[in-house]
């Protein structure tokens, strides 16, 4: 009698708590404001979401745009979820300097990442922000374009093998990840773990584990919790946590190795290495906040969050624009005119920060392709406060995801938008309403990427370094896009190489 009196009571909760969560989401402000796109309760877009996939979100975004226009609302369980490609509404969002809080999607990267740069809140975030900052001024950067040239000739001499006279297309992207590996864990951490030249090694694996299971979770919104994760998919668990273990592990050492070397450094009469370039990590072990130095923890989960957004993201720009000028030769050909006429024949002159600014049309280039193929194709923020957009308001506590591939494909924004038309860039229109839009890949506002200038660096050395020893030709299928986080191609990304001839 007492066990059905409690079931009794448990199942009227029960179906109370779902009646209220009903209620709330049939009665969400955002209901007369934008278009939902479904009215069933409780289950709402569930359904619909059976059929996305890492493949054809990017298509599935965009047909949801064509049949509820630049703005819509989506909900799963009460969750209610804005979805926006509306310029005036990114705006707002992206330049506010109160929605500064990640949308509880990231949450399946705290594992890894921890309490870093990308997830972390409020003066915990910003007192971060401030501490890493100064590493990416230019006199620090100038060092770093040291490494980016030293890894993209080490990827060159890797791939003149390959370059066959055009005859078999490679697929470059896995070439391009282990180079940016190399430079990413050199410049963070001051080490490298030699991706290029041990391609199985456990931290080029574990890397490579935890970014494709993460993928897959993002895609899969029951996987996002911890505890369903671990039932529904044991296997995933499994490998993405001894993959974390694997990493934490090399970045504690790491970490160790150069508090020790700091050290040693920092003890009278010991000689100083003049020579030896600073890296984030040495920022982070000399850092205090309110007098008290960083924990091991606080500068682990820095360092990782650094390896995770300076990896994948910069290996995506690179392959998807150097796709792009194999098949467009007259870009390609002139921007090798430009490059040809700042470096002349001199193959083994290093490219050093200067030559940047000597190159325009490469920055048009580069911009270019970042806008048919952003490596972050969609943002996430959580509303704090109710956010005033044109046209009524998003109310406190919704998840809004930013559509940056539609942004930046956008006809009202971009003329043609799906040509590869990098001289669009040439005029001074970054002023404009609509020519601000062109430099948002790596988001804006207060929370931008604060590694933009250091990637868009990495990315240009590395294509001048692949131009200068190389015809790049279209050989090869065309990419497939799939949003795995970072932006890949289902079928990898492909062309030949012919030797450059002087």
């Amino acid at each position: 009698m007492l066990m059905a009196l409690l079931l009794t009571m448990a199942l009227t909760l029960i179906v109370a708590w779902l009646l209220q969560l009903a209620l709330r989401e049939m009665r969400h402000p955002l209901r007369g404001f934008v278009p939902s796109v479904s009215r069933v309760p409780l289950v709402g877009a569930a359904w619909q979401m059976r059929s996305f996939q890492p493949d054809n979100l990017h298509e599935k975004f965009a047909e949801y745009v064509e049949r509820f226009g630049r703005s819509f609302m989506a909900s799963v369980c009460g969750q209610v979820i804005m979805v926006t490609a509306e310029p005036s509404h990114v705006d707002a969002l992206l330049h506010s300097q109160k929605q500064l809080r990640k949308s509880s999607i990231y949450g399946a990267l705290r594992g890894w990442l921890g309490n870093g740069l990308l997830l972390s809140q409020g003066e915990q975030w910003h007192g971060m922000r401030k501490i890493i900052t100064p590493t990416f001024h230019f006199s620090i950067l100038e060092e770093f374009v040291e490494v980016f040239d030293k890894q993209s000739q080490l990827l060159v001499e890797r791939l003149q093998p390959l370059s066959n006279g055009g005859m078999v297309a490679i697929n470059i992207y896995s070439y391009v990840g282990l180079a940016a590996l190399d430079i990413i864990t050199e410049t963070a951490m001051g080490v490298c773990v030699n991706a290029q030249l041990d391609a199985e090694s456990a931290v080029v694996q574990a890397v490579k584990a935890v970014t494709n299971t993460l993928a897959t979770r993002f895609m899969r919104p029951h996987l996002l919790p911890p505890l369903l994760f671990r039932l529904c998919w044991p296997s995933g668990f499994r490998k993405q946590r001894e993959g974390i273990k694997c990493l934490h592990l090399f970045t504690n050492s790491i970490i160790e190795q150069r508090r020790q070397l700091l050290r040693r450094e920092n003890a009278p009469g010991e000689p100083v290495a003049r020579d030896r370039r600073n890296a984030l990590l040495d920022t982070l072990l000399r850092a205090t906040v309110d007098g008290q130095p960083l924990t091991d923890k606080q500068i682990r989960d820095e360092v990782n969050t650094f390896i995770f957004e300076g990896h994948d993201t910069t290996t995506s720009a690179i392959s998807f624009c150097l796709y792009l000028l194999s098949r467009h030769a007259a870009v390609q050909e002139r921007l090798f005119d430009e490059v040809k006429g700042h470096f002349g024949r001199e193959l083994d002159r290093c490219v050093v920060y200067s030559d940047f600014a000597a190159l325009p049309f490469l920055n048009c280039v580069v911009r270019e392709a970042l806008r048919l193929y952003p490596p972050i194709p969609a943002l996430g923020r959580c509303l704090e406060t109710d956010l005033a957009v044109e046209g009524g308001r998003i109310p406190a506590g919704t998840n809004v995801i930013l559509l940056l591939w539609q942004l930046l494909r956008d006809e009202m924004l971009f003329a043609d938008p799906l040509i590869f038309r990098p001289e669009r860039h040439l005029s001074n229109k970054a002023t404009s309403k609509k020519g601000a839009y062109s430099n948002i890949p790596f988001s804006a506002g207060p929370r931008n990427c604060i590694g933009q200038k250091f990637a868009m660096f990495e990315v240009k050395t590395m294509i001048i370094k692949m131009l200068r020893n190389f015809i790049l030709l279209p050989l090869g299928p065309d990419v497939e896009p799939s949003i795995k986080i970072v932006l890949r191609s289902r079928n990898g990304v492909h062309f030949g190489l012919r030797p450059r001839v002087y």
